[in-house]
This record gives structure tokens, C-alpha cells and sequence, in this order.
């Protein structure tokens, strides 16, 4: 199964200027006087690609039916394309769809276009503080809560026998430095293309710097802060001593120089495992007979021994739309999305539950347990529903790539800085 998580998506800032929405400040989850006290009706979920298992549909569907006499419930299936422009103008239409999933960093732009209900209400029902709390911190804005958790994945290490021999490292230093100690002039010791920003950020957050921090009514970005710039020079020493893969390239298919013996560690989403494990004859060929056997993962190591890096959250949250015309009935359905019997189904296919408690649903597998781990450490970009645009404008990729290529971090990130600032700022 070749996951692809919400992280990777890009919310269009273009078409957030579609929405001839209100405002985010919607009044206790009762906007628009639709709270769903119809008898009958049919309920419409948008679930975004296939990461959702057949049997996790059916147990929603099956259970919101049987607690709503007369209701139906049917899902449709959206692409990350649809994320885009054709949310926006369903969210913001008479024929809204009742419950959507978005990609955890997109939630900021609905909320602040008044496409998402305000459930603060339901917070400590759906889960409290045992939600997944940089998701938490996404869905939320002015103290309210807009989104929750759906499920999450963040990037772990994986390695493979036949190339890495010794004891995993047990702090970021010693991982560079093992890193730089496998590399030839044809395998990177740690696989770091320049545009891959997700991973970079882990260097930064493990240093104790940060990407932006809100001064007042200000964001105040800080990659060239002490800490930051510490972190950025440990990831430009992986980029130039440790690492082989182009300086100008993506993240995209790591398991293809996994698969080639090109790669000793590999940072990379969980859900990397099955493009790695699939069969030599896929579509999308794996190498499960050669590096891929014995497969092995750990938690990107942090500053100090026994401590995970903190990396980058990636997946989904759940949302009740505003112009859902069936309110309550959304929010029955939410609550059967985060409960245990549905959780259960996503942990069981390698998804990190929404609640830290339901972490006791997942495979008994090391690499499961890497995953669950990194993602208890995790972190999320700034909880700004202008950091789309900071996305979609590649300022920190493009970034990344000129420090890959050797040049002087500090002018680099100082620059880097004032163009965060401006789009956050806006």
C-alpha cells in the first residue's frame, strides 16, 4: 500500500479567495440555525483518497445508521486535487457536504474562511487532551476548535542489514555521524534530496529552533535564530558529507533508491514501508527479497540519548462543515470517526489513531512502533491560516536547495526570514 498522506498537500491560497464565506468566529456550533433535527435525511462524508480501509467505511456507515433510525450515511471519495478549488466552493455552497477530511495543515485556511464549525463543545466527548495535540493545535484558532484528529504518520528511519551493521544511533549527532560513514561516491549515507523541507525541519525543532513564533498580533519566523541556525548547519553537514542524492531534487519515491542499495538511513512517511515491502513485479516495484528484507526502522534520534527528534506530524483531521444542513447528525458522525471501534480498524492498517490512547490498537511491529513513537514527538508548521501560501510560494525549499549546494546559511535564513514574514504577516 503506497500511502499518501495529507502533509504533502498544498492548499490553494487562490482558492481560498472563493469562499463568500463568514467568518471563523462561528457561534458554539450552531451556525446557520442548521442543527439537524430532521427525522430523516442522508448524511455526507468526504473521505479524501484510499487511505480509509473498506472496513473502516463500513463500520461508520453501519454504526451511524443503526444509532440514527431513518438517516442513511454515504461517503464519497475525494482526490488532494479536490482539495483545492472544488472544496472551497462545495464548503462554501447550499449543497455543502456534512462531514470532511482535510489535510492537517490545510485546516487553517477553511477555518479562517468560515468553512469549518466551530465544536469546542464536543472537545472532551471526542477525546480532550488525548487528542493527537499538534493536530489539535491546527484545528484550532481563538481558543476554539474547528478540526480533529482523523489519523497520522511521521517519518521514521528505515534501514537495511545489508547496508547498516552497527547499533542504531542513539542521538542526532551519532546518526550524522553514521551517516557520514556510509556514504560512497553512489549511496548516501542519509538520503537528503534539498527540496525535502519536511525532514529539514526536524534538524531545526531538535536544536531548538522554530519556524515561527507569534509576537502579539505579529508571526515572527526564526530560522535564523542561534538555535535554528545550529540545526541548519548539523543538515547542511548531511547534505554535503552524508548524502549523494541531487541538491535540486524532491522527496518523492524514496524507496526507489532505497530498493537500489543507494540509501543507508531513510527518513521517510511510515507508509513508506509497503512501497518498500511491495512485490518486485508491481507496478511500483518494491525489494522485498534484497533490502527490503529484514527491514528495519527507529525513530529519528534526538539531541540527547533515549530522546525521539521531534519531526514533522503528517496526516488528516475531520471537520463538521458550517453549511452542513444536518449539524448534529455531522457531529454524531465525527464521534464514530475518533471512537474506539473505528480506530481500531485505522490502527490495524498502520494508521496513527487520533487519540494518544488508542496507540494500544497498533501492530505488534517494530516499524509500527517507530511510527507511533516519532509521532508522539512530533510537531506541526505554525497554526496560521496564511502558511499555505508560505507552502505554495517554495521559500523554504528553494532555500534548503542553496544551502545543499554549500552557501552561507545565515544570509540564507535571515532572507528566508523576512519572506516567511511577509506572507504570514499578510
Amino acid at each position: 500500500m503506497n500511502r499518501k498522506l495529507a502533509a504533502v498537500a498544498t492548499f490553494g491560497v487562490a482558492a481560498l479567495a472563493l469562499a463568500g464565506c463568514s467568518s471563523a468566529a462561528n457561534d458554539g456550533g450552531n451556525g446557520g440555525d442548521n442543527g439537524g433535527s430532521a427525522e430523516t435525511g442522508e448524511l455526507t462524508v468526504w473521505i479524501i483518497g484510499s487511505d480509509t480501509p473498506q472496513d473502516a467505511r463500513d463500520y461508520l456507515k453501519e454504526t451511524f445508521e443503526a444509532e440514527n433510525e431513518g438517516w442513511t450515511l454515504a461517503i464519497e471519495e475525494k482526490t488532494w486535487a479536490d482539495t483545492n478549488d472544488a472544496y472551497v466552493a462545495a464548503l462554501g455552497s447550499s449543497d455543502a457536504p456534512d462531514v470532511v477530511e482535510v489535510g492537517n495543515t490545510q485546516a487553517q485556511g477553511f477555518i479562517d474562511q468560515g468553512l469549518l464549525l466551530d465544536i469546542t463543545s464536543e472537545k472532551e466527548a471526542l477525546g480532550g487532551d488525548t487528542m493527537l495535540q499538534s493536530f489539535v493545535e491546527l484545528g484550532s484558532a481563538d481558543d476554539a476548535l474547528y478540526a480533529v484528529p482523523y489519523y497520522a504518520g511521521s517519518r521514521i528511519v528505515f534501514y537495511s542489514p545489508e547496508v547498516f551493521t552497527g547499533e542504531p544511533p542513539a542521538t542526532l549527532e551519532e546518526y550524522v555521524a553514521a551517516g557520514k560513514a556510509m556514504k560512497t561516491d553512489t549511496r548516501s549515507g542519509i538520503w537528503a534530496p534539498g527540496k525535502d523541507w519536511y525532514n529539514a525541519l526536524a534538524f531545526v525543532w531538535a536544536n531548538g529552533g522554530e519556524v515561527a513564533v507569534k509576537d502579539g498580533d505579529k508571526w515572527d519566523a526564526q530560522f535564523s535564530s542561534p538555535e535554528s541556525i545550529k540545526g541548519l548547519e548539523m543538515l547542511q553537514d548531511v547534505y554535503l558529507n552524508a548524502n549523494v542524492a541531487p541538491a535540486d531534487s524532491n522527496e518523492a519515491d524514496p524507496q526507489v533508491p532505497f530498493c537500489l542499495g543507494e540509501t543507508g538511513f531513510l527518513s521517510a512517511p511510515s507508509w513508506v514501508k509497503w512501497s518498500i515491502l511491495a512485490a518486485a513485479d508491481a507496478d511500483n516495484p518494491g525489494c522485498p527479497d534484497t533490502y527490503g528484507k529484514d527491514l528495519q526502522a527507529m525513530p529519528l534520534p534526538g539531541m540527547k540519548a533515549g530522546e525521539a527528534a521531534p519531526v514533522f506530524a503528517g496526516g488528516s483531521s475531520i471537520a463538521v462543515a458550517f453549511k452542513s444542513d444536518a449539524q448534529d447528525k455531522a457531529k454524531a458522525a465525527v464521534a464514530i470517526m475518533l471512537s474506539d471501534g473505528y480506530q481500531k480498524i485505522m490502527a490495524e492498517n498502520g494508521l496513527i489513531p487520533a487519540l494518544t490512547t488508542q496507540a494500544q490498537f497498533l501492530p505488534d511491529d517494530e516499524i509500527t512502533k517507530a511510527s507511533a513513537a516519532a509521532t508522539a514527538a512530533s510537531r506541526a508548521v505554525p497554526a496560521s491560516a496564511n502558511w499555505a501560501g508560505v507552502e505554495a510560494s517554495l521559500v523554504i525549499p528553494d532555500t534548503l536547495v542553496k544551502i545543499a549546494q554549500g552557501g552561507d546559511i545565515k544570509p540564507l535564513a535571515e532572507e528566508l526570514d523576512k519572506k516567511i514574514e511577509e506572507i504570514l504577516n499578510k
